[in-house]
């Protein structure tokens, strides 16, 4: 290539858009690029990481390390490829997608976590070792712990199947369940009868529920619900509290749990918050948070992670390779 390559390329891969970085031993950024989501339960793995190329091939470029064939198959571009992935959610998992973006060349060596790990890592105070709990509450939710000397708490997350309620999606699907009942007669009154079709300019559920059957409103844009769901509860009404509510608990929950495996239940510890749902601090769900922690886990200090995850990604690349703490600050500068 004629010139020094990074030391860390940095991945933050979440279902709805990829982050990618190459940063120097220093902290420095030499090149950054952006992608679509990573979802290898709907494309597959292949497909999953092609998307990843995508976002690598742009940092290449930016960086100047490309020729004229662009990103594949001109690697390594770092020392070490620092991915944290949604849907890497069990260790088979993380396995399969280690190797799958190995086999791409992208990296000397490749380390793969789920994606919670880098909101974890990115809001840790500067010099702070890596040691605390982060809750995501994004599309779904999610729960991860870790230690300096390298244990971890974590969670399947794989929705109710293994247990879970909320994040955006369930939120959604909960508010459409009352509102459908309430429209129809089975379940009590509830004003996100109205507030969720109105939303999309319809007016009633019945209208909602055959757009979105049909496709002619696509199922992903229920996502947008949750302001709604989360302004009719913020007026009072008694079914959209009790969601979100219910939201307040679930993370407490797994903040708890996480806090009790790694024995830090009884030490003062950072949760960290991320994710839309929680970054956005609606008084209500971000209270209850607080005081739900406050009553289980005296000793938590509660703190909303507003920086990139990439930033994290990059800060586990730079512990990974051993680089100085200034390397740390001056990464974080960089993302502000």
């Amino acid at each position: 290539m004629g010139v020094r390559r990074p030391a860390v390329l940095a991945v933050d891969a979440g279902n709805s858009k990829t982050d990618v970085a190459l940063i120097d031993r220093d902290g420095t950024v030499r090149g950054s690029g952006r992608a679509g989501g990573f979802q290898p339960p709907r494309s597959g793995v292949e497909a999953a990481v092609d998307e990843l190329g995508r976002a690598v091939a742009e940092a290449v470029r930016a960086a100047g390390l490309s020729g004229p064939e662009g990103a594949e198959g001109a690697g390594p571009y770092a020392d070490l490829v620092s991915a944290c992935l949604a849907n890497a959610d069990l260790p088979v998992e993380e396995r399969q997608l280690t190797e799958a973006l190995a086999a791409r060349g992208w990296g000397a060596a490749t380390e793969v976590r789920n994606d919670t790990f880098a909101i974890l890592r990115a809001g840790l105070p500067p010099g702070a070792p890596a040691r605390g709990v982060a809750v995501v509450c994004g599309a779904g939710i999610n729960c991860v712990g870790m230690l300096p000397d390298g244990r971890t708490a974590r969670f399947p997350a794989l929705g109710q199947l293994s247990g879970d309620w909320g994040g955006g999606g369930g939120l959604a699907a909960e508010a459409l369940w009352w509102a459908a009942r309430a429209e129809d007669g089975r379940g009590g009154p509830t004003e996100l009868r109205t507030a969720l079709p109105g939303h999309f300019g319809l007016g009633s559920m019945a209208e909602l529920i055959e757009a979105l059957h049909l496709g002619a409103l696509p199922p992903v844009r229920t996502h947008e619900l949750v302001p709604v769901l989360f302004a009719v509860a913020a007026a009072g009404d008694l079914v959209a509290r009790s969601l979100v509510e219910r939201q307040a608990d679930e993370v407490v929950a797994l903040a708890v749990v996480a806090l009790t495996r790694l024995d830090l239940l009884a030490q003062e510890a950072p949760v960290l918050l991320g994710g839309g749902v929680l970054t956005a601090r609606h008084p209500l769900l971000h209270e209850r948070i607080e005081a739900g922690l406050a009553a289980r886990a005296p000793l938590a200090r509660v703190a909303v992670v507003a920086a990139p995850p990439v930033l994290g990604a990059g800060l586990l690349g730079l512990d990974a390779v051993g680089a100085p703490p200034e390397a740390h600050g001056k990464l974080r500068a960089h993302f502000g």
